[in-house]
């Protein structure tokens, strides 16, 4: 078998993982990862492998869940979340400035917004 030496893993979910050793053993190599000491060659090195990604995928979870309770929270508490919106002086002016035939790039520098917010503005 030939290794493999990577610096650190690259996998986003337990599955990845378990799918990049796999496709790595299937054309006969092995993972050695250097910041972790790690030896796919080893039955413990493969079980140390494993239990990093199940580790990783939790605290991934973790993240996830305590972002959405903060969400939900801020929602609860009627916080407005996202950009703010245009205000209405600056939409009136953009569907003038359209309708003088300017372009939306043009339109866009003149009232310092970007285009694809322009276009929806035009498109409302």
């Amino acid at each position: 078998m030939f290794p493999v030496i990577a610096w650190r893993a690259v996998a986003r979910s337990l599955q990845h993982l378990t799918g990049l050793l796999a496709d790595l053993h299937s054309k006969g190599c092995d993972l050695y990862l250097h910041q972790q000491g790690v030896d796919t060659t080893t039955p413990s090195g493969k079980a140390m492998f494993q239990m990093m990604g199940v580790f990783a995928e939790f605290e991934r979870e973790m993240i996830r869940d305590r972002v959405n309770a903060s969400l939900d929270r801020a929602r609860a508490e009627g916080k407005r979340l996202g950009r703010p919106p245009v205000p209405p002086v600056v939409e009136r002016k953009v569907r003038k400035l359209r309708s003088q035939g300017l372009s939306l790039a043009v339109i866009a520098r003149r009232v310092e917004l970007s285009k694809g917010k322009v276009h929806a503005i035009c498109a409302a």
